[in-house]
């Protein structure tokens, strides 16, 4: 069994051998936007997960994934030849190649985020000029200690358990 700190430094070499290849050596207009972000070697150091993202050529326009997904599958022999080639190892690295879901899972959190502050905001407006409902000390009795003739619970308490 390989050492896992041989395969974590084998997926950094892998997904910058990759990176490189698909911005300079490949020339498919699909890749245009793709970007490596991680990679994972499994510790056989047989299989090779490198993790893409698409981005989008402008704002208004939406990635186009399956064409990057497409393209990415065709170049996925070029790209093990040039990973093998660079590698110098006894067994190249199958590739497989899955779209990182975490840049759009942090878009989505910024959103509730904002969602959650401009709802604190909301709130804040409302308690402006908020009072209390009541007194101060809802638990205060006024006038209970007159009308005890100022003993205390505790007393009371005593002199019950004496008439027993």
């Amino acid at each position: 069994m390989a050492d896992p700190a041989r395969a974590k430094r084998l997926a950094k070499r892998i997904s910058t051998l990759v990176a490189s290849a698909i911005e300079y050596e490949i020339k498919d207009p699909r890749l245009a936007g793709v970007t490596i972000t991680d990679a994972k070697v499994t510790n056989d150091l047989h299989d090779a997960t490198l993790y893409y993202t698409v981005l989008g050529s402008s704002l208004d326009q939406e990635p186009d994934y399956a064409g990057a997904a497409a393209a990415l599958e065709s170049a996925k022999g070029v790209l093990r030849t040039k990973v093998g080639a660079s590698l110098g190892v006894r067994f190249t690295p199958t590739l497989a190649f899955a779209r990182d879901t975490v840049p759009d899972a942090a878009h989505r959190m910024e959103e509730l985020l904002a969602r959650a502050r401009a709802a604190d905001e909301d709130l804040a407006r409302v308690r402006q000029g908020a009072k209390h409902a009541g007194d101060a000390d809802p638990y205060r009795v006024s006038g209970a200690d007159e009308a005890t003739g100022g003993s205390t619970a505790e007393d009371m308490r005593d002199s019950d358990s004496l008439d027993d």
